[in-house]
């Protein structure tokens, strides 16, 4: 059965940090990504991380501020969010897919998903 768990969401004041892991079981994941859902919005991309951990994707509004990494020995992806803002707020949802080119950036490239964890940003 597999799996994605995340954690490491909660209430952070603007300007804060946040890391977010999502811990994978059931079987080994190439591609790992990050997405959000706003209230009242689409979900939308964050980020996401090849199998090595050496290619990586960021949508435009988080580049310089969050990091994506994996550890692989946990089966385990993290997104540290640093110089976090008010716009940050949403659920966080991790994603995986097994077989898969390169490191997609769209929501539907990913067949498995977690339940998400959510992020708020006070000002």
């Amino acid at each position: 059965q597999v799996t994605l768990v995340e954690s490491g969401g909660g209430l952070v004041q603007a300007g804060g940090s946040l890391r977010l892991s999502c811990a994978a079981s059931g079987r080994t994941f190439s591609a790992m990504g990050w997405f959000r859902q706003a209230p009242g919005k689409e979900r939308e991309f964050v980020a996401a991380v090849s199998w090595s951990g050496r290619i990586t994707h960021y949508a435009d509004f988080v580049k310089g501020r969050f990091t994506i990494s994996r550890d692989n020995a946990k089966n385990t992806m993290y997104l540290q969010m640093n110089s976090l803002n008010t716009e940050d707020t949403a659920v966080y949802y991790c994603a995986a897919e097994t077989s898969v080119v390169g490191v997609p950036v769209r929501s539907a490239a990913f067949g498995s998903w977690g339940q998400g964890t959510q992020v708020t940003v006070s000002s």
